[in-house]
């Protein structure tokens, strides 16, 4: 149930990573997080963040944007760890995993 996001591109630029979506997450203001404590709020974008902090270690700032999520993990990124973030974006509205 539900469906899936698609990602239309990924940008790595040092530690940021910027993923576009084809689905809009947040209005236009758009939401920041700098740490798994305040991601406690309510909200979408709130509920992303509070993921992605719980299954990427390092992760230190997330930015929830209408149809972008930038996410900076200072050091930098692995293959693994963009696989996992991925991951969580385009399973974000899904209920029920494969």
């Amino acid at each position: 149930m539900g469906q899936t996001i698609q990602i239309n591109r990924t940008d790595v630029i040092g530690d940021v990573v910027i993923v576009d979506t084809d689905r809009t997450l947040t209005g236009q203001d758009g939401e920041v997080f700098d740490g798994a404590d305040q991601s406690a709020r309510d909200g979408f974008a709130a509920e992303l963040a509070a993921r992605i902090f719980e299954e990427i270690p390092g992760v230190d700032h997330v930015y929830v944007m209408s149809n972008t999520v930038t996410v900076r993990r200072p050091g930098g990124w692995g293959d693994g760890d963009l696989a996992r973030l991925s991951e969580l974006v385009t399973g974000f509205f899904r209920f029920y995993p494969d």
